[in-house]
């Protein structure tokens, strides 16, 4: 079902679409949220319990701040690439729809690293450690959801490409020298690894665990050049408080 001009006005009590602030679609069984475009001004928007699929309707409204669609057919965490412009966007609810997957953790995370200035997601407030690790864990979402081709009838491999194009980069730079690896400390704040200790850095790894930690140290190396010093801070705050929790181990084993 489209969501039209006349039920938009007429549930927000405004007489102009310039003029509607608040807009509550609970339960409408909506399709088509295109209207959306037409409403400069709105800054809290409730479509929960619908059948909205495509987010891109939403990039237009620069002053929302507040956005709920639990409960919907949002197939792609993609559809986030329609919001990362939303600048006053500070609650979201996005919960029981599609994309949200079997691994509560990496939605989260992906969330979080493309929605940054959240504070509420889900109806649970977002933490500043959360923000650290969702640049870790999360995906960043650099394009829209692939739509179905008209003419084929076969939808585009965008996602596909993304991923590519992040295993090649991957692969480029999966081996770290001793220098690289200091190098990457250095910028966080930590002090370099000795000579002696990197060759025995962690000999009783597994080839996935070695992967893994590489693959992590990967994305710090990517991520150093896309921060302020804000987000550098916040970083070096985090790795502060690892590098305590691990030397407090260390001592309690000696």
């Amino acid at each position: 079902m489209r969501l039209t001009r006349a039920a938009v006005l007429a549930r927000a009590k405004a007489a102009a679409l310039d003029g509607v602030r608040r807009l509550n679609c609970w339960g409408s069984h909506l399709t088509d949220i295109s209207i959306c475009r037409d409403l400069p001004n709105i800054e809290v928007i409730t479509f929960s319990v619908n059948g909205i699929s495509d987010l891109e309707p939403l990039n237009q409204c620069q002053n929302l701040s507040e956005l709920y669609l639990r409960k919907n057919n949002i197939k792609s965490l993609n559809e986030l690439f329609y919001l990362k412009n939303l600048p006053r966007l500070r609650v979201l609810w996005l919960s029981e729809n599609p994309c949200c997957g079997s691994d509560p953790h990496h939605y989260r995370m992906t969330v979080l690293r493309n929605l940054p200035s959240l504070q509420k997601l889900d109806n649970q407030a977002v933490t500043e450690e959360e923000l650290s690790q969702a640049l870790v864990d999360g995906e960043e979402i650099t394009a829209p959801p692939a739509r179905r081709s008209v003419e084929n009838g076969c939808p585009e491999s965008t996602e596909s490409s993304a991923a590519e194009s992040t295993t090649e980069t991957e692969s480029e730079l999966l081996n770290f020298t001793l220098e690289e690896t200091n190098k990457i400390r250095e910028e966080l704040g930590m002090k370099p690894v000795p000579r002696d200790k990197f060759s025995s850095f962690s000999p009783r790894e597994t080839d996935c665990n070695r992967k893994k930690r590489n693959n992590v140290l990967n994305a710090i190396l990517l991520l150093m050049k896309e921060l302020d010093a804000e987000g550098l801070e916040i970083v070096q705050q985090t790795v502060g408080r690892r590098l305590q929790a691990f030397r407090k181990k260390e001592l309690q084993e000696e």
